[in-house]
């Protein structure tokens, strides 16, 4: 009988020993609390970002917007602030690609693609506003797609529901408020509802999100990025409850609305006040 080595031997236990006794993966370090100061920057960096690209506006029998100024030469460092807010290889290759259209363009060229035609950079829009209102990593998980830090909301309201800052909801069932996202699916399928998504957590879907600035009578305003190629303000129908209605055939299916938890969880959620009257009408909602 032909003998293994002692040091083949000692190695093939080693391995087999590791093998049986992996550890289990460190337990994920909840979200944390914010102050209510970090919901209103979000709110007010949305909608100076709106200001600057001209105030466009969509929606409720508006008409089109005009196409917006993205390759415009006041356009090109505000869209490269929201790239630079992606951490991850896409954004990299997008900001390359797109500084070399704009030295093109500098020098008396004209680019096949135009300046910032391309990714689409919607969610490097979001990504951006959360950053720069103070969002960390680990609450927002910036991306160039909606749907992968779309995903860590839902990932983060599955595990930590005291503590999640953002949580979804059926459309039907809340009215949106200042500061929560509106998420829709721009899919030829899309998502009956948001717990579809779960399922497919971690793979493509295009998405549009916007964040909501105001709330009244038969209206939603909302604020997202890459809408007629600028930072547009859509406005979007409800009811009398403040639901949103569904959206007029063609548009992208509202699949979920986004409770923006920042500023009310636990040590800094407002006491509830009670009038002699019983409880106050709070009225239209910035």
């Amino acid at each position: 009988m032909r003998r293994v080595p002692a040091a083949l031997a000692l190695a093939l236990a080693l391995g087999l020993a590791a093998t049986g006794c992996a550890a289990p993966p460190p337990p994920r370090e909840p979200p944390i609390a914010y102050p209510p100061s970090v919901r209103e920057r979000v709110m007010r960096i949305a909608e100076a970002e709106w200001e600057e690209w001209g105030r466009l506006a969509a929606g409720l029998g508006l008409p089109r917007p005009p196409a917006g100024t993205e390759g415009a030469t006041s356009a090109f460092p505000r869209v490269l602030a929201y790239w630079r807010a992606v951490p991850d290889g896409e954004a990299e290759a997008a900001i390359a690609r797109n500084r070399a259209r704009w030295s093109a363009t500098l020098g008396g060229l004209l680019p096949r693609e135009g300046v910032w035609s391309e990714p689409a950079w919607s969610a490097a829009f979001v990504s951006y506003v959360m950053r720069a209102a103070g969002v960390d990593e680990r609450e927002f998980h910036a991306s160039a797609a909606h749907a992968f830090y779309v995903d860590a909301m839902l990932r983060d309201a599955a595990e930590f529901p005291a503590q999640a800052p953002f949580v979804p909801h059926d459309p039907a069932l809340r009215a949106p408020a200042p500061g929560d996202l509106v998420c829709a699916d721009r899919s030829r399928r899309p998502l009956a509802a948001w717990q579809d998504r779960l399922a497919e957590a971690g793979r493509f879907r295009p998405m549009h999100c916007d964040i909501v600035l105001r709330t009244g009578p038969g209206a939603a305003e909302a604020v997202g990025g890459n809408v007629a190629d600028a930072v547009t303000l859509t406005l979007y129908a409800t009811d009398e409850a403040g639901r949103l209605l569904p959206r007029p055939p063609g548009e992208p299916v509202v699949f979920a609305v986004i409770e923006n938890r920042l500023g009310r969880l636990p040590p800094f959620q407002q006491p509830l006040v009670i009038s002699a009257g019983g409880a106050g009408n709070a009225g239209a909602n910035r």
